[in-house]
């Protein structure tokens, strides 16, 4: 099996954060279209069943596997062993499936599927609330960690780590059991520069997604102060190969560190307008044929 493998969020069909987005196109859209590209594997999203069984079943058919999918915590407001109660059957959702991180969502106070103006979102407005939450998450991590999952933290718009300062300050405060999820296109539209944060936070770095952005769409969006739909549906992200980040490089830092594990291409769009097949696609063979000229496989 090789070290990298190339998979996808099945947001480029269907949008859980704004369902009007692809919401008539059936999962089995997604995981044949994604097949049929060359995709090994997908995330979840809200089409998936949510028991471990019939993850297998969904995906049996298509001979694809479970890379991993998000959870939404509210561990920014609830205590460990809450957490850890309410985490449990999605852990184990993914180990049944063979997938080895989970990606962590803060979704306490967070306005990522709301028209509010990102400028609002939340923050941690002292040493101790960080350090608080920074403990909080360290131990919920260990927990997912000793079921055979690394929590992947998702630095995400709208959310509470979202700068690369924000970014910083997490993986300054949490164990080595807490790892990084790096989003190319969230780290960009979050006023970092991806190859500078990937190189900083490379030995936390257990999950990619691979986001392209418009950058001249970006900075409507912070002029105009959109919120986080806003920017989904004028077009602010994009696959990789379509926008302005260059992979490459990026690649070249994973490679260098021996990242072993999944490249996720994920871009929330409007598929009425970026459509599914032609655009998963396109960011496919752009990953392949970077990881083509570096590794051969």
């Amino acid at each position: 099996m090789p070290a990298i493998r190339i998979g996808i969020n099945p947001i480029s069909w269907s949008n859980d954060d704004l369902p009007a987005l692809g919401g008539e196109t059936p999962l089995s859209t997604a995981l044949s279209e994604g097949k049929q590209i060359g995709y090994e594997g997908f995330e979840l999203n809200g089409k998936f069943p949510k028991d471990a069984k019939g993850v297998a079943d969904v995906l049996r058919p298509y001979d694809l596997a479970l890379v991993s999918g998000w959870y939404s915590s509210r561990l920014a407001q609830r205590s460990v062993a809450e957490e850890i109660e309410a985490i449990a059957a999605h852990v184990e959702l993914l180990k049944h499936n063979g997938a080895t991180v989970l990606v962590y969502g803060e979704v306490a106070d967070s306005i990522q599927g709301s028209r509010i103006r990102l400028i609002e979102r939340p923050r941690f407005h002292s040493e101790q609330a960080w350090q608080d939450y920074a403990d909080k998450l360290t131990e919920l991590a260990r927990f997912t960690l000793s079921q055979g999952v690394r929590l992947a933290y998702h630095h995400h718009m709208g959310a509470y780590v979202e700068s690369p300062e924000d970014i910083d300050q997490l993986m300054r405060r949490t164990g080595p059991e807490v790892g990084l999820l790096f989003d190319s296109g969230h780290c960009y539209m979050g006023g970092g520069e991806p190859l500078d944060v990937l190189r900083k936070h490379i030995d936390r770095v257990c999950h990619v997604h691979f986001k392209d952005v418009r950058k001249a769409v970006v900075q409507l969006a912070r002029n105009q102060m959109w919120s986080f739909p806003d920017c989904i549906v004028n077009g602010t992200f994009t696959v990789p190969g379509d926008g302005d980040i260059d992979f490459a490089a990026l690649l070249d830092v994973l490679l260098a560190a021996h990242y072993r594990g999944w490249l996720v291409v994920e871009a929330e769009q409007d598929p009425a307008v970026a459509p599914s097949y032609i655009y998963a696609k396109k960011g496919y063979d752009t990953l392949r044929a970077l990881l083509n000229e570096r590794t051969g496989q």
